[in-house]
């Protein structure tokens, strides 16, 4: 049984890690512009998505489109914030929040209207394949996107603390007025980090495709499994939404290991509300 509830436990670690990647989008564009990405789980299934269309098409796998699939949703995001974003920062919260509720309606919308509301699996060879390490045994599928979660959150925290432009936001974050003052090009920054919470998102879906069928119908729970994560973890932290992801994804699996899958939500939830009781800044987070 030990050995059955370790199994469970890893299994759930791992799938924690792709969770946590893509709440690490929301967490930076946070943290950086204070603006709240309503549409984020639907920016998650369109890199589900867009990994189904080039494997089905192109017969690659999605291990391999992970950086072009980033990059690409770098510069949707970039431009997103240039042209429709921008204006709405520093405004009321309410006006943000329409308009990317209204930008999430139409992605999902249209993807309803592309594909159709059947869920589109990637039926990958080693799908079934599993690693026997002692007791434990690892499903590749789960063990791969782990590791491109990693990889992936390495790369940006490496980005943000030895690079200029990355050390520049980071300014932004902390100092809005100061970094303005030093002569700082707030809105590249600001787009430049809105790009990269979307390369996050593009990369997460990716790696999620693998794990998960493609549906419309999950981005709004992706969108609310983000926002439970970062508040978790802590809002603005990088590390915070990491730790999020494998708390939520280990006590998912194990919510529906031992009880009910459709329990799993729950137990999330009152992760959330204990997190909150006991540390309402979150587990990174700063007090205010």
């Amino acid at each position: 049984m030990a050995a059955i509830t370790l199994n469970v436990i890893v299994q759930g670690l791992l799938t924690g890690l792709v969770y946590g990647l893509m709440a690490l989008g929301l967490s930076v564009i946070f943290g950086v512009m204070r603006v709240v990405n309503f549409a984020h789980g639907e920016f998650t299934v369109v890199g589900m998505y867009a990994a189904f269309v080039l494997f089905e098409t192109l017969h690659l796998d999605p291990l391999t489109v992970l950086l072009p699939v980033a990059a690409v949703f770098f510069g949707i995001g970039y431009l997103l914030q240039r042209t429709l974003i921008n204006p709405f920062v520093g405004r009321a919260e309410h006006e943000q929040f329409i308009l990317l509720v209204g930008l999430a309606t139409v992605i999902v919308n249209g993807l309803l209207l592309v594909f159709g509301p059947d869920a589109r699996p990637i039926n990958l060879s080693y799908s079934f394949d599993s690693y026997a390490v002692g007791p434990l045994f690892l499903d590749k599928v789960r063990v791969f996107a782990a590791l491109g979660a990693l990889a992936v959150a390495a790369a940006l925290l490496l980005f943000f603390r030895y690079t200029r432009t990355g050390t520049a936001i980071r300014a932004c974050a902390d100092n809005l007025t100061g970094a303005a003052v030093v002569g700082l090009d707030v809105k590249q920054l600001y787009a430049v980090t809105f790009g990269l919470g979307l390369a996050c998102v593009g990369a997460a879906g990716t790696l999620m495709a693998t794990i998960a069928d493609a549906s419309p119908s999950l981005a709004q729970a992706y969108t609310l499994l983000a926002f439970t994560i970062v508040i978790i973890g802590g809002l603005g932290s990088m590390v915070g939404a990491l730790i999020g992801g494998i708390l939520i994804g280990v006590s998912e699996a194990l919510a529906g290991f031992y009880i009910q899958p459709s329990m799993k939500s729950m137990f999330s939830f009152a992760l959330l509300i204990i997190v909150l009781v006991l540390r309402p800044q979150g587990l990174m987070g700063r007090r205010l």
